[in-house]
Parts: structure tokens; C-alpha cells; sequence
């Protein structure tokens, strides 16, 4: 019985050492193709004067040469940069408040956590859509305004005032979400260190600021990243709000809104919307260390 069991055992053994990859294969293969290879063909065209139907020859840096006497594309990283600085604070603060307000165990507290949930799996066309009627010269908002004696506001034809209205759609669409990264992160603080900070005569908004801050910072910064990373390649939001062409006179286009713009249609520049591309994957790197940065140094 031992000969016998004893070639398959070896058997086994040889076959060991490929079991991983064929395990790992799947994944690999769509990051692969879904990924990297994306990627690769985005650096790549962004160093040629490739359009939709030419392949296009080898320009090396004219395009992003060609960047920095674009108007359109300062106008952009602008708009980007003003959504980061905008959108990152609420987004990081507001949760953290939301998740304490739903953390205590009252009745009723289920009903209103899916409902701060609702806007995280509602399509985000739908969601602008809503907002668009809302807002709209003849919404619900300017009728509302209107029925009080106040004046009809301009929140879709004013530059600063639509870029404003998208911002507060995707902090109100992202606040569930991150909520629930909050929760988490809450729910392993220990009780005692609230009690202990009660104890010691600390109000609510001191244990809040002493306590609970500490104990979530990581998540915090975790939350910082991944919104700033989020907000820097809005898309949805201010296309659905502003339309194709960016707001009036094209003043509220964002980086991703350019490169869709630049890079579609049967004319379009595809190695110079590669190059906006790699500019916008360079930032996005950049914002998040920057945060890890910051956090470090905070630790330090």
C-alpha cells in the first residue's frame, strides 16, 4: 500500500510549485488586459499623433508641449484642483459626524442608515438628472425662491455657482459610503476610552476631538486618499450638470470631461487626449502621497 501511494504523493509534490498561478491566472489575466494593458497603450499613444482612424507616427513630447499653451487644459487641471479642495474636507469630516449619529443604537437608526445610504447605489445618472431639475431656472429650488420673494439663482449658467452645485452632488452621493468606512473604523474604539475621558469631566466635543479622532485618523487619511483621488477625475457630475460643452463658454471643464472631449469621435486626437491622461494619473499619484506623507509626518 506504501509503493503504492508513494509515486502519487511524488506526483503531488511536482504539481505543487504551479498550483498558485493557476489559482492566481483569472486575476491576472483581467488585470492584464483591463489594466495594464490600458495603461501601457495610454503612455504609448500619448508620445505619438495618433487620432481614431490613423494610427499615427512618433511625436515624442510635442503633446505634452502642446499642453502648456492650451488654454482648455489650465481651465481643467483649475477646475480639478478646485474640486479636490472643495470636495476632500466635507468628505472627510461629514461622515466621520454622520457614522456618529448613526452608531447609537435608538429605534428607527436602521431606517435612517439606509437612507443616508440610498445615493451610494443610486446610478449617478439618475442622481444627476435630479439634481438637474432642482436646480434648473425653472426647478423646484428657483420656484421655492421665487414663492418667497427672492430672485431666480442661476445655479446651471453661473461658472462658479455649477461648479459649486456638482460639488455638493458628489459629496451628497459620497457620504454614505464613507460613512460606512467610519462605522467600521468606530466600532473598534474601545468604550473605555470614553468612559475614562467621561470620567475625567471631558464633554462630548472634547472626547470627540481626544478620543475619537485619534482612534480613527488612519481611516481618515484612508478616506482622504481615496476622495481626492475620486475628485480629481469627476466626470459624471459636471458633465450631467454643465453639458458636453462645460458650462458656459467651456469655464467649468474638468481634466477627464477634456480628455472625453479631445479624445472621441471620428476625428478625435487620441495621443493628445493620451497625454492629459498620463498628466491626470500623474497628479491622482501625487495626491495620494502626499497624504500618506502627511499622515507620516503627523506620526512623527
Amino acid at each position: 500500500m506504501a509503493l503504492s501511494t508513494a509515486p502519487r504523493a511524488q506526483r503531488v509534490r511536482r504539481q505543487l510549485p504551479f498550483s498558485p498561478w493557476l489559482f492566481a491566472a483569472p486575476g491576472l489575466l483581467v488585470t492584464g488586459v483591463f489594466i495594464l494593458y490600458p495603461f501601457v497603450s495610454t503612455l504609448v499613444n500619448s508620445l505619438t499623433d495618433r487620432r481614431t482612424l490613423i494610427p499615427g507616427r512618433f511625436v515624442g513630447l510635442a503633446n505634452f508641449r502642446e499642453l502648456l499653451h492650451d488654454d482648455m487644459f489650465w481651465i481643467g487641471l483649475r477646475n480639478s484642483t478646485l474640486y479636490v479642495v472643495g470636495v476632500v474636507p466635507a468628505l472627510v469630516v461629514l461622515p466621520l459626524l454622520l457614522a456618529l449619529l448613526v452608531q447609537k443604537n435608538i429605534p428607527g437608526i436602521t431606517f435612517f442608515r439606509s437612507a443616508f445610504y440610498t445615493p451610494v447605489v443610486a446610478s449617478i445618472v439618475v442622481v444627476g438628472l435630479i439634481w438637474v431639475w432642482l436646480l434648473d431656472e425653472r426647478g423646484l429650488i428657483n420656484s421655492l425662491l421665487e414663492s418667497v420673494g427672492a430672485g431666480r439663482v442661476g445655479f446651471l449658467s453661473d461658472q462658479w455657482l455649477l461648479l459649486l452645485s456638482a460639488m455638493a452632488v458628489t459629496v451628497w452621493k459620497g457620504l454614505g459610503y464613507y460613512m460606512i468606512i467610519y462605522l467600521a473604523a468606530l466600532a473598534n474604539v474601545p468604550r473605555e476610552l470614553h468612559e475614562a475621558a467621561a470620567v475625567d469631566g471631558a464633554g462630548a466635543v472634547r472626547r470627540f476631538l481626544t478620543v475619537t479622532v485619534p482612534a480613527v485618523r488612519s481611516t481618515m487619511v484612508l478616506v482622504g486618499a481615496l476622495s481626492s483621488v475620486a475628485a480629481f477625475k469627476v466626470f459624471s457630475e459636471v458633465y450631467l450638470m454643465a453639458g458636453p460643452s462645460g458650462g458656459p463658454a467651456g469655464e467649468d471643464t474638468t481634466l477627464v470631461m477634456l480628455v472625453q472631449r479631445t479624445g472621441t469621435g471620428l476625428t478625435g486626437r487620441v495621443g493628445y487626449a493620451s497625454a492629459i491622461s498620463v498628466v491626470v494619473f500623474v497628479v491622482t499619484v501625487a495626491l495620494m502621497l502626499l497624504v500618506l506623507r502627511a499622515d507620516r509626518r503627523d506620526e512623527t
